[in-house]
């Protein structure tokens, strides 16, 4: 009886172990898991985690940046603009230079807007009775005393300050055509001219430099 009941405790004992190391060995694999979880938490995309948002960049450009007409079409290097350049374009002033006129002393601009003031009230006049061509205009101020500008044939001044002709022709309706009026200039010294027309429209009086390739008249635009 004795010899039994030692039996029946002696299995129970060795049950209980074997139950105690099975719990175990579960508790460990539910460990290892949760920190295995637990370890691949970082690879979540920084992007998601509030501190981890990269601050945004302003849309306002930089002092220091290149402007945008600057930049080259074939997205390489930027463009060289030149200091002064008036619409950012590159060799603006080079390309543009025949439409600058040289600067007036300030006793030649006096001078020139002497003239102005007695050329303004022929041209008005004219202007008043409609007539505008350029023989007219042309012989009205020959009367105030200026000469007729003479040039050689390779455009070298031979005497005379005043010059007046048509107007520039103008493209319109697939061809060109040349407006009524007359263009005047009248060469007062070397760095100062009187520039004017007259037309159907309107008439003009201005004292400025003479342009490099142009002498007193403002350069055409091309079409």
């Amino acid at each position: 009886m004795s010899s039994s009941m030692s039996g029946r405790r002696g299995t129970l004992a060795v049950t209980a172990l074997l139950l105690l190391a099975a719990l175990s060995l579960d508790a460990c694999g539910q460990q290892r898991a949760t920190s295995s979880t637990a370890g691949a938490a970082p690879s979540t995309s920084r992007s998601s985690a509030p501190g981890a948002v990269s601050t945004p960049r302003s849309s306002a450009p930089d002092a220091t940046s290149t402007p945008p007409s600057a930049v080259s079409a074939t997205g390489g290097a930027p463009a060289y603009v030149e200091p002064g350049a008036g619409d950012g374009a590159p060799h603006y002033n080079e390309n543009n230079g025949s439409r600058r006129p040289r600067a007036m002393s300030p006793a030649d601009a006096k001078d020139a807007q002497r003239e102005a003031d007695r050329i303004e009230p022929v041209l008005k006049r004219l202007w008043e009775a409609k007539k505008w061509d350029p023989a007219t205009v042309r012989a009205a101020l020959l009367r105030l005393g200026y000469k007729e500008e003479q040039t050689g044939p390779k455009g070298e001044r031979l005497g005379g300050t005043l010059t007046v002709r048509a107007m520039d022709s103008r493209y319109r309706d697939g061809h060109y055509v040349t407006p009524e009026g007359a263009l005047v200039g009248l060469r007062v010294h070397d760095d100062a001219c009187v520039t004017a027309f007259v037309q159907k429209t309107n008439y003009q009086v201005s004292t400025n430099g003479p342009y490099p390739e142009t002498g007193c008249f403002e350069p055409p635009f091309a079409h």
